[in-house]
Parts: structure tokens; C-alpha cells; sequence
């Protein structure tokens, strides 16, 4: 056919071209004849060839930039993987997005397995289909996380790690975040320490059910609760506290409140009371002089009332004692110094020691019948006492006048007075002579 010209325009997306049309040019000076010569079915050939072209571009799917898409596997090599994603040539996962996949991950891919992929350019400058699978499996989750944050359904993980405010939890391809005010009572309560690895590390591996309560994309935030997840109320908690509880157990809890007259203490959600008494074993005022809100101690358990689920608790029995190694300074039948410091109708107390009282009867204090130790002692007299008896467990020290001169202990006497001399002898023999000392 003379003078007739034909061009084809196709556009190529990766090894796919489609037909565009075909345009004929007729040369202006041949165009009579072209016309005489033109078969009679060009034009019907020419319709023909459209519609097949129309409907094989129907068949293809186009991708479309940030769609995803479930794609097969066709190859693997180093750098780079082929998903085929239902066009006629594969996608492709290279650079970036190849090395953005987790190592163990990556060693998991086979060929002809089935995976997510994003489309991250439909069309690139050498015509391939640019695909990414860690933004698929992300942008999945994103999508999972905002429907459960629509339904308020419970998802199940694991914790991987913590940080300052609180514990981290996978939502899918995700980091979710647990802030410490949405961790449930019962993990609270088992944490304990003044860092956040003291108090979180030791939860990492654990199970964890928790509910979505914030989403946010732009921010790459996610925000859990397991508080919302977890149907345990304070009194199922401390129920469940006081059963797994035995007397003469020792516990760690954290001091939650401070009242005059104890301090409440928790025991893995359960809270005891440390009367006043069982704090310390000096006497003090108020909770407050030695301990303080949120302090970590140690307590021993003394009693329980699993009827009214009350908890007894102790501190100064896991303390040692000082008085016990004062008093041990004491025996019965000891003659000993003593400052009158108060007088009552049963009898005077004497201080013997810088915080050690002793009480001298009513009945030993004179020889002669007294209605008021007022009548032979005033506040402040020092008087030579003897030891009558010590009571380690009541913290008792008893103590006699009346029986200072008593020849019952005559003997205990002498004895105290022979260690005296001989002591007095032994510095004497020790100490250098006015002679030796001139010299």
C-alpha cells in the first residue's frame, strides 16, 4: 500500500505493553489511490483489533501506589525478591525494603509462599513494580489496631521490653505501648524497685491480654491497656492474696499509706497493716519519722482474718532487737546505778542504761510498808539498785532496793567485789611508776 504510513504508540510498565491505537496517516498527494486499493474489510479488521486491545486491558489489574496486595513468591536472590501480584511480569523487593526485613524473617521466605505486599511504586525508571513487605505487614497492622480499638476486643501478646513509663507490646508488625497506669492491678503489685529494670525487666517473655485505647498514625502511636483487658477488681485480688498467704511468711510491698496509728503496706495487691507498735523498736510518734509513701520494705506476716480479709503485718520483727543486746549487759542478783525518772502508785522506773528503763515494785522499794514511792523517792535520785529479773520477751527489767543489802546474795556480792580488785590490781600493774616515768 503506497504512501500509507502506520505508527504504533505503546506504553511499556514493566514487560507489559499495552496497545494505545493506531493511527494512519495518508500521505495528501497518494490518498485517492490508498483509498482505491484499501480492502473492503480493513475498516472491520481495524474495530476488531480495538476491541481485543480494550479487553485485554480490562483482564490486567493495575496496581495502584499504597495499595496491598497478596502476592506469591517467585523468586529469591541476594538484594532482591519477585512476588508475582497478578500482572504479567513480577514485582520486585530490592534495596531498602529488601534490607528492611528482619534477618529471621527473611530466612523464613520461601519460594511460592504467599505474602503481603505494598505497593510502593506502580511504575519505577526501569518499568518495574516496586513492592515492599515490611510496610505491608505494617500498614496491616495499623488497619488491625484501628478495628480493635473500634471493637474493644482483647488482644493477646507477649511483652518484649519496657521503658521508663511502662512495658512494650507487639500489635502485629507494631510496638504498642503500656503506660504503668494501664498495667493491671495484680502486675503492679509484683513490681518493685526504684529503676524501671527493677520494676519492669524481669516481666519480658510474659503473656499479656490488652486493649487498643489510642491510635495514632501520624505520630506512629499506639497506646494499650491491659487494665481495660483485665476483669480482676481490687477485692477479687485481694482475696486471691489472702488465700495464697501463711503466717510467719515474709513478703516485699510498698508502703501505700501512712496513718497514726500504722502504716499500710502492699503485698502483691493486697494491703496490710503495720500498726504503730510493729514498726520499729524505738518508739516513735507517727509512721512518718521512719518511713515514707511509696518506700519498698520488708514485712513479716503475723496475722491473717480471712473472714474480714484483714492483714497483720510486722517490720521490727525482722529487725533485730537492740534491746535484747543492752539487757543481755544485766544478770539477776547485779548490784547497778539507776536515775528515778517517774514515780507511780505500783511502783518508781529507773533508767539504768541511755534508753533502758528498769521497775523498782512499790514492795521493793523500802523495808517498811509505803502507801507512795513519793514517801522515800523523788524524780531524779540516783540510787544504787540490784537486778531482780530480766524478761527478754516483755522487754522487763525488775529491780530492787530493798534488797540491795540482802545477805541472799552475799556471795553474788563477793564475788562482784573480788572481779572489781582484781581488775583494780591488773591497771595498777600495768601502769608505769613515778620512777620509771622520771627516767
Amino acid at each position: 500500500m503506497r504512501g500509507l504510513s502506520r505508527y504504533l504508540f505503546a506504553f511499556i510498565m514493566g514487560s507489559n505493553f499495552f496497545f494505545i491505537g493506531v493511527l494512519d496517516r495518508m500521505d495528501q498527494n497518494h490518498a485517492p489511490l490508498e483509498q482505491e486499493f484499501q480492502p473492503e474489510n480493513h475498516q472491520t479488521e481495524n474495530n476488531n483489533m480495538a476491541s481485543l486491545l480494550e479487553q485485554e486491558g480490562a483482564m490486567i489489574d493495575f496496581p495502584q501506589q499504597g495499595e496491598i496486595r497478596t502476592g506469591m513468591i517467585a523468586s529469591i536472590a541476594p538484594g532482591q525478591i519477585l512476588v508475582s501480584v497478578g500482572t504479567k511480569s513480577e514485582g520486585i523487593i530490592s534495596g531498602k525494603e529488601y534490607e528492611a526485613i528482619p534477618r529471621e524473617e527473611l530466612e523464613q521466605l520461601k519460594v511460592g509462599m504467599e505474602i503481603p505486599v505494598y505497593v510502593v511504586n506502580p511504575e519505577d525508571a526501569s518499568g518495574n513494580v516496586v513492592l515492599s513487605y515490611v510496610r505491608a505487614r505494617e500498614e496491616a497492622s495499623w488497619q488491625e489496631a484501628e478495628q480493635l480499638l473500634a471493637s474493644k476486643e482483647t488482644y493477646h501478646s507477649k511483652i518484649i521490653g519496657y521503658n521508663k513509663g511502662g512495658l512494650i507490646v507487639p500489635v502485629g508488625g507494631l510496638r504498642g505501648f503500656v503506660p504503668a497506669s494501664q498495667v493491671s492491678l495484680s502486675r503492679r503489685a509484683e513490681s518493685s524497685g526504684e529503676t524501671p529494670e527493677q520494676r519492669w525487666s524481669k516481666m519480658i517473655g510474659e503473656e499479656i491480654d490488652v486493649c487498643v485505647i489510642e491510635v495514632d498514625r501520624e505520630r506512629r502511636r499506639l497506646i494499650l491497656s491491659e487494665r481495660a483487658a483485665n476483669t480482676e477488681t481490687r477485692e477479687t485480688i485481694k482475696e486471691r492474696v489472702i488465700d495464697s498467704l501463711q503466717e510467719g511468711e515474709v513478703r516485699t510491698g510498698k508502703v501505700t499509706s501512712l496513718a497514726d496509728f500504722g502504716a499500710f503496706v502492699n503485698i502483691s495487691g493486697a494491703d496490710g497493716l503495720v500498726h504503730l507498735s510493729e514498726i520499729s523498736w524505738d518508739r516513735i510518734q507517727h509512721p512518718s519519722e521512719v518511713l515514707k509513701v511509696g518506700q519498698e520494705v520488708k514485712v513479716k506476716i503475723i496475722s491473717i482474718d480471712r473472714e474480714k480479709k484483714r492483714i497483720g503485718l510486722s517490720i521490727r520483727q525482722l529487725q533485730q532487737d537492740p534491746w535484747l543486746e543492752k539487757a543481755s549487759r544485766y544478770q539477776v542478783g547485779q548490784l547497778i546505778e539507776g536515775t528515778i525518772t517517774r514515780l507511780t502508785k505500783f511502783g518508781a522506773f529507773a533508767r539504768i542504761d541511755e534508753d533502758v528503763e528498769g521497775l523498782i515494785h512499790i514492795s521493793e522499794i523500802s523495808e517498811k510498808r509505803i502507801e507512795h514511792p513519793k514517801e522515800v523517792l523523788k524524780e531524779g535520785d540516783v540510787v544504787t539498785l540490784r537486778v531482780i529479773k530480766v524478761d527478754a520477751e516483755n522487754h522487763r527489767i525488775g529491780l530492787s532496793i530493798r534488797r540491795v543489802e540482802s545477805m541472799a546474795y552475799a556471795d553474788l556480792d563477793w564475788m562482784a567485789l573480788e572481779e572489781v580488785l582484781e581488775e583494780d590490781e591488773t591497771e595498777e600493774e600495768s601502769e608505769p611508776s613515778s620512777d620509771q616515768s622520771a627516767e
